[in-house]
């Protein structure tokens, strides 16, 4: 139908309508998928990575496993990959399968992970995702968004040697996309605060449009049920990133947001950037897997949240 061709075109820009499903591929030259484990009582995190990219000689996928304790990172390209158009999924060759409530890795042996999400907390129907209003912009260099803001996880991992049960672990996924990574750009997510049902996370990087220089940053939170969304222009957004560490604050009309962290004298793993015309890879993204993270969110002057997080993503990427 001519509609459905014009939806699915405009959609091919990056953009996604009111009320539409960003987890859907879009066509563009990169979907990529990213889920965060964090098991509080055990201090453990994993972190798996899946991207589908397009090339001249056809779709090709990028799988990353990761955990802390002991910085462990696994990856591999795959020759074929796919995205679904209908609803979150996501297949790289043999070695990643997932679905809404399903991650399969398979890195070969001493690099596997198999997980069931129960009781999922997805984004709030909303007109539009983290970004707000810019997701129905086309041909933005990055677009960016946070789905999954809690789950209850039952499965395991294989590390290396270690047989990782993750049954009293909870879930974080978000998808990104868009014609390449930024050359430069901040990320963070925390669960895991002492005595309090929370979820932020928070994204960033320099862009370049026709006349314009920019460096934006949006911020997603979620309250227990509640979640609240930063993003320009309806958001004062202003962030501070370098060897200090990470430091973002966020102002709306009725609450502001202040987020500190640092790599809690712990080394990132290096992870690998795609670089999707090339179908290759580019090891720029330095991540720290459980750095700390503390936030303070206020409803004008009541402070409707205070804590801290030793097991933060955070991450910064740059030139290779």
């Amino acid at each position: 139908m001519p509609g459905a061709r014009l939806l699915e075109a405009y959609r091919r820009t990056g953009a996604d309508p009111p009320f539409g499903d960003p987890r859907r591929a879009h066509g563009l030259e990169l979907e990529g998928y990213y889920w965060r484990l964090t098991d509080a009582a055990a201090g453990r995190v994993v972190v798996a990575l899946g991207a589908v990219c397009r090339s001249p000689r056809g779709d090709w996928g990028l799988v990353a496993l990761a955990g802390h304790p002991g910085g462990y990172v696994r990856w591999a390209l795959t020759e074929t990959a796919r995205a679904d158009p209908a609803r979150l999924g996501v297949v790289a060759g043999d070695a990643l399968a997932a679905s809404a409530d399903r991650l399969r890795v398979d890195l070969g042996p001493g690099a596997r992970l198999d997980v069931r999400f129960s009781r999922p907390i997805g984004w709030p129907r909303a007109a539009f995702g983290a970004l707000g209003a810019a997701h129905a912009l086309p041909g933005l260099p990055q677009y960016w968004h946070p789905h999954l803001l809690g789950a209850r996880v039952r499965g395991e991992a294989r590390l290396g040697d270690d047989r990782v049960d993750l049954s009293s672990a909870t879930a974080y996924a978000e998808k990104n996309w868009g014609p390449s990574f930024s050359e430069h750009w901040w990320w963070g997510q925390a669960q895991a605060f002492d005595g309090a049902d929370a979820c932020v996370a928070f994204a960033g990087g320099r862009i370049e449009l026709p006349g314009i220089a920019a460096a934006p940053t949006a911020l997603v939170l979620r309250l227990g049920g509640d979640v609240l969304r930063f993003s320009p222009p309806l958001a004062r957004m202003t962030a501070a990133v370098g060897e200090g560490g990470w430091r973002v604050t966020a102002r709306s009309a009725r609450h502001s947001v202040e987020l500190e962290g640092d790599s809690a004298g712990r080394a990132p793993v290096l992870l690998p950037v795609p670089v999707p015309a090339q179908r290759c890879v580019e090891v720029r993204s330095r991540q720290y897997l459980a750095g700390r993270v503390s936030v303070r969110v206020l409803r004008r002057r009541l402070t409707l949240f205070a804590g801290e997080s030793a097991l933060a993503g955070l991450e910064r990427g740059g030139p290779a």
